[in-house]
């Protein structure tokens, strides 16, 4: 039985029907899509892809990689039974897992779960820290159950399920009247660029301000704190860095005040920093990483830490699990793309066209003062800020009609994600774009 596909012309139509569409207005074509470019299946027409459906592909479509040595003959044999991965064990799953920790998972950590979504991810992140904090506060002697916070930074985002919304707080929308919990909110002290004595004099009186306010929620909540969690690099809330000196400093106070420290890998993850994580650039070590999009199956790596509490999650079973535990045919995709990342130096490929990225983007702030500023980035993982958010939004209206792929974060910002493989063909063909928009803009 082969599927019948609806013709390009009548996809949104039929969409709209049920759903609310409201994204990109072309219909992807997923056969000749290809090299760093989407094509819209109903004109032919090319975009260039800065875009990476939210930094969730780690290579370009049909990779020749992926079309080599009978892989997609492979993949559907595999995707043609969706398997409980949490109850039934396959060669598949086993290979994924040997391969991930082989290649990308530090030597630091010795557990993991997965899980379909990032912000479940997140969610068993934070259950693996309430059950641990618990766990040790019952053997201190409280009688009751205590150890139900998080400590988390404002412009965060973590996702949109229960626990996470109470960590979400980018744009009001998606949190705006459902039931939250009241978590302690921390200044976030992020760097602004170029960076100058002035700029980063700010940072560090916003980082001892920010310390202030993590000493008083420890001295309002004490012992019900379990997990301090933040992005190494928030994404969603305006593509915000960190120095490496704060984030340290949260690994000092989460080892004084007994709780666990939690990075959110899920958009900065799987090689576009440069590295396969962003902490691994940034001298330290949490205590659990979430990760998703480029790396497909979502979930979660923790270190041993979690064993001085004997009974944790990994130990006892049924308290974190899921139908699915993971996605196979991600798997299967997944372990082909460590694969192909690792054999052909991919993040290496990311460290390079991300320093040229950030030059021809640092360029636009010298040529465009007026319009572009804060340009930044670690590896691939860049963005450059607009006037104003009405600025921004005429940007992406005129990106999209002269062919770039591309999204903003924060109020203001534009966010880069291509995939691991770009060339610098392809971004100074973007650049070139964005270029030609500025100038219309600013004439």
């Amino acid at each position: 039985m082969k599927l019948q596909l609806l013709a390009p012309e009548r996809v949104q139509a039929v969409l709209r029907k049920h759903l609310l569409v409201d994204g990109f207005d072309l219909v992807l074509d997923l056969e000749r899509s290809h090299c760093g470019y989407f094509v819209d299946a109903r004109t032919g027409r090319k975009f260039v892809d800065m875009f990476s459906c939210f930094a969730a592909l780690p290579l370009s479509l049909n990779h020749p990689d992926l079309r080599s040595d009978g892989f997609v003959e492979q993949l559907g044999e595999i995707a043609l039974h969706k398997i409980t991965n949490s109850d039934v064990y396959t060669r598949v799953y086993a290979t994924f897992v040997d391969t991930l920790f082989e290649l990308a998972i530090p030597s630091d950590f010795a557990y993991a779960f997965f899980i379909e979504g990032g912000a479940l991810a997140v969610e068993n992140a934070l259950k693996v820290a309430f059950d641990w904090k618990v766990r040790k506060n019952f053997k201190r002697g409280y009688t009751r159950e205590v150890g139900h916070k998080v400590i988390h930074f404002r412009q965060a985002f973590h996702g949109r399920s229960g626990y996470t919304m109470s960590l979400t707080n980018t744009d009001p929308t998606k949190i705006a009247y459902f039931p939250k919990f009241d978590w302690p909110r921390i200044l976030n002290p992020k760097l602004r660029f170029p960076l100058t004595e002035e700029s980063l004099a700010q940072t560090i009186a916003d980082e001892e301000l920010a310390m202030r306010q993590i000493e008083v929620a420890f001295a309002e909540h004490g012992d019900d704190i379990a997990a301090i969690i933040i992005e190494p690099i928030q994404g969603e809330g305006g593509d915000n860095h960190f120095r490496a000196e704060f984030l340290q400093a949260l690994r000092r106070i989460a080892d004084e005040r007994d709780v666990l420290l939690i990075f959110d890998e899920v958009q900065t993850g799987m090689g576009i920093t440069g590295t396969w994580w962003a902490f691994e650039q940034l001298g330290v070590v949490p205590d659990i990483f979430s990760f998703g999009k480029k790396s497909q199956v979502c979930g979660i790596a923790v270190t041993r830490r979690v064993d001085e509490v004997p009974e944790n999650v990994f130990h006892v079973s049924s308290r974190i699990n899921s139908t699915w535990g993971g996605n196979l045919t991600d798997m299967a995709r997944a372990t082909a793309y460590l694969r192909i990342i690792h054999e052909r130096n991919y993040l290496e490929n990311a460290c390079i066209q991300g320093a040229y990225l950030l030059e021809r983007l640092v360029e636009l702030t010298e040529r465009y003062p007026d319009i572009v500023s804060n340009a930044r980035g670690r590896g691939l993982f860049c963005a450059f800020d607009l006037a104003s958010p009405a600025m921004r939004k005429e940007f992406l209206r005129r990106a999209f009609a002269h062919g770039l792929l591309i999204l903003g974060s924060g109020e203001q910002s534009i966010r880069f994600r291509p995939t691991l493989d770009i060339t610098r063909e392809r971004i100074d063909e973007a650049v070139s774009i964005i270029e030609r928009v500025l100038q219309e803009m600013a004439a």
